[in-house]
């Protein structure tokens, strides 16, 4: 037993490898992993105290305890056998495709990214593009609603920004968890966005095992009491209006909802609304052509943000005007299905989207382009002011938040026709103020906006008047 062996040097740096592998496997890397495990879940309480609604353990955990859990549901494992059944293929094989599709759909939480990184780039991006402002968010019915509810923000999308503001804005009440389309799933920003907690959905996808398994992650993170935030329409208002409600992810809720079940699921709805919309070309160009494809030239973009940092650098740049953020009147799933057993999910689909509608703040761009769109595009100041005098009459008869300068239109007339001016969507000669030739359709997708506020149901949000030099509430 004492005696020397002779090894080669080679043979000597493969055991000495090995040795130093199952030395960090069995015993460094489970100390390692446990030591930032025990220092995020001491973060994390120390974060729940001054979260409205605290982090839920589901969030937190491993990710592939996540997979695991939800392939072994035993409503994926019935999905599984029936796919196997109908595609005639062995049962393994089906089981690895719905862990695959589970891999493909369950984050990796990380509250680091999100609350120490995350949040920070969010609101430097707002407050360095934007004048946020909020509306709504101090409603009696947001403070009533039961803290042991689990939360579901229904927001409309006007541009990719609403992620990265309501990212920021929501950060006080939670963290949030997004559905995202295949458009993020590219290096480097599919790995962010898991660690953000958003699920990456194929919208268009048939095959019915990958549905089951995503309804059934969907219903998992409701009953666990993550705070979710869908897009109803399913995409980007190409026109500027709110569009109806694509029933999916809904659907997936109110099927997985227990009426005798203690936790209740409170709809929270967000309308969101720009003085400018970053996309709004892009959007409009594939509107015109009916098409859901958006074309983005990187060089563009890295010139885009480029100009942008150069005009920092110099103290040049101006805020792309105001964004505004309204939350309006909760819709309780328990209180909804007592009242209306028999109710479908288009009618609640439809009444969410009217809550949203309602709530659309108005803005100064999308204020003067709905008064010039309504005398036809064109006309003296005189008759512009004379348009902005009924629509403002109009918007307050139905209740709409109002995120304008003053009380008077003349004010936000104002503010909003220098903003198109600067961008060339209209121009003033000789006292006539007209939309520039050819920009007809972005006049008409500020003016959405407004026009389709003025078309909704009265009462459906309390009327506020928030002027413009009042402080934004976030920087206090």
């Amino acid at each position: 037993m004492l005696q020397t062996v002779e090894l080669p040097v080679w043979a000597l740096i493969l055991i000495l490898g090995f040795a130093a592998v199952t030395f960090a496997s069995h015993f460094l890397f489970p100390s390692v992993r446990w030591f930032f495990r025990r220092r995020m879940e001491r973060a994390i309480a120390r974060l729940n105290t001054r979260l409205q609604r605290p982090v839920e353990p589901f969030r937190i955990m491993r990710r592939q305890d996540q997979v695991t859990r939800l392939v072994y549901d035993p409503t994926v494992m019935e999905a599984v056998r029936d796919y196997a059944r109908d595609e005639d293929v062995p049962p393994t094989v089906a089981f690895e495709r719905a862990r695959s599709y589970a891999r493909e759909i369950v984050p990796g939480f990380s509250a680091a990214t999100y609350f120490g990184f995350a949040i920070k780039l969010a609101q430097r991006l707002s407050q360095g593009l934007y004048k946020v402002r909020i509306g709504g968010a101090d409603a009696p019915a947001l403070k009533e609603i039961d803290p042991g509810a689990s939360v579901v923000f229904v927001m409309n999308h006007r541009s990719n920004m609403d992620y990265v503001l309501i990212t920021w804005l929501a950060s006080k009440h939670s963290a949030l968890s997004y559905a995202v389309g295949e458009w993020a799933r590219v290096w480097p920003l599919k790995a962010l966005i898991r660690a953000m907690g958003a699920y990456f959905i194929r919208r268009r996808y048939s095959n019915p095992l990958y549905r089951a398994i995503l309804a059934r992650y969907v219903q998992m993170s409701i009953q666990q009491g993550t705070t979710q935030a869908i897009f109803p329409e399913g995409g980007l208002s190409l026109n500027g209006t709110i569009g109806p409600a694509k029933k999916g992810l809904l659907h997936y809720i109110v099927r997985g909802f227990n009426l005798h079940d203690r936790k209740d699921v409170v709809f929270v709805p967000v309308a969101l609304n720009y003085d400018r919309v970053l996309e709004d070309r892009v959007l409009i160009e594939a509107g015109l052509q009916g098409i859901r494809r958006f074309p983005v030239r990187m060089r563009v973009v890295l010139g885009f943000t480029l100009r942008i940092l150069w005009q920092k650098l110099r103290r040049r740049f101006s805020h792309f005007g105001y964004a505004a953020v309204c939350y309006g009147a909760p819709l309780s799933l328990r209180e909804f299905l007592t009242q209306s057993p028999d109710a479908s999910t288009e009618t609640l689909a439809e009444d969410l989207m009217q809550r949203i509608r309602a709530a659309v703040p108005v803005l100064p761009v999308s204020f003067a382009a709905a008064a010039l769109a309504r005398i036809g595009g064109c006309g003296t100041r005189a008759e512009l002011l004379e348009g902005a005098q009924l629509l403002q009459t109009t918007v307050e008869a139905r209740n709409a938040w109002r995120h304008l300068p003053g009380a008077a239109p003349e004010a936000a007339l104002d503010e909003g026709l220098a903003a198109l001016k600067l961008r060339g969507i209209i121009s003033i000669e000789h006292g006539t103020i007209k939309t520039a030739p050819g920009e007809e359709a972005v006049l008409g997708f500020y003016a959405a906006p407004t026009l389709q506020r003025c078309d909704a149901p009265e009462g459906m949000a309390q009327p506020h008047q928030l002027t413009l030099d009042e402080p934004d509430p976030q920087n206090n």
